[in-house]
């Protein structure tokens, strides 16, 4: 399958700072797609290329198979956008404002009268008759999505779209993005790791302006070491189990044990079998798998 988003040695330098080198990407069709870095690694100005709001130095990006090009709207007409402080006239209410967008779109005032209650219900502002002015940063953003949604777009790119809520204005967010996974190609930028993998199918980590780890989530999880943590009820036992198992184990904390999975699909039976054997009663035994920000962590120490 032709993939949405294709993006082959794309290079951008600032002065004598190189931002992206030769980075290369494939974004799959119907993915939600988490596009992490630090600060400053890039993810802005990847989008601004994306979007032709910005020209590369070199490399090819392609939409759908039409090639991007600086300043020519035709690849992204099918494009919605949501920046990380998206701008609105604070003077309208929710349902003014999506009416003169897509005014400006070219949509029928018909096709507006169905589709505006619609937009602001999956957002949750179909009640909100208050002026823009009084919106809370989280109503911001979900009213900023909404504007995105306006084209019915084959492809939603959203810069930070979480970096400044609270919580529940997060999750609000997140849950949208969520819902959308039938609908469009999600691809939204972020240094927040917990909401990557609260929503996301894919990922790609971004690290002095290259892709260093690229793929599903759950295949990029899966390639990581897990192991297994084990404590022990005292030193005695511990000691124990050290001095009569041939099992490898990596670091010891305490009365704790890591014991990493070494290609070994009963490794967590043959820990049990060990215990049973030496009669030692663990407090825990728990299979311990990494998160995204321990890969991430791990990917940019390199």
């Amino acid at each position: 399958m032709e993939p949405m988003i294709n993006i082959k040695d794309l290079k951008k330098q600032f002065g004598d700072h190189l931002i992206l080198d030769n980075l290369t990407l494939n974004i799959p069709k119907g993915s939600i797609y988490g596009f992490v870095g630090e600060n400053g690694a890039g993810k802005t100005t990847t989008m601004k290329i994306i979007l032709g709001l910005l020209a590369a130095d070199s490399g090819m990006v392609t939409i759908a198979g039409q090639t991007v090009k600086y300043g020519d709207s035709k690849s992204n007409q099918n494009i919605g956008y949501l920046p990380d402080v998206p701008a609105f006239y604070n003077y309208l209410s929710a349902k003014e404002y999506l009416s003169l967008c897509g005014k400006i779109s070219g949509l029928s005032k018909n096709v507006l009268a169905t589709k505006i209650p619609s937009l602001l219900t999956k957002v949750g502002l179909k009640n909100s008759s208050q002026k823009i002015s009084g919106f809370s940063r989280g109503m911001k953003q979900r009213l900023g999505l909404a504007q995105a949604l306006l084209n019915a777009p084959h492809l939603l790119i959203c810069d930070e779209p979480t970096s400044a809520l609270d919580p529940i204005g997060r999750k609000e967010v997140l849950t949208i993005l969520a819902n959308l996974k039938n609908e469009t190609t999600v691809l939204f930028s972020t240094h927040i790791l917990h909401d990557v993998e609260a929503i996301c199918d894919h990922v790609a980590i971004l690290h002095e302006g290259k892709i260093q780890l690229e793929g599903s989530l759950d295949q990029i999880k899966a390639a990581q070491n897990n192991h297994y943590e084990l404590q022990f009820a005292n030193e005695a036992d511990k000691s124990h189990f050290l001095e009569h198992t041939p099992l490898h184990w990596q670091k010891e904390e305490n009365q704790t044990l890591l014991l990493p999975i070494l290609n070994h699909e009963d490794f967590g039976l043959e820990i049990i079998e060990t215990l049973a054997r030496l009669k030692i009663v663990p407090c825990k035994l728990k299979l311990v798998e990494p998160t995204l920000e321990d890969i991430f962590l791990k990917v940019v120490a390199k």
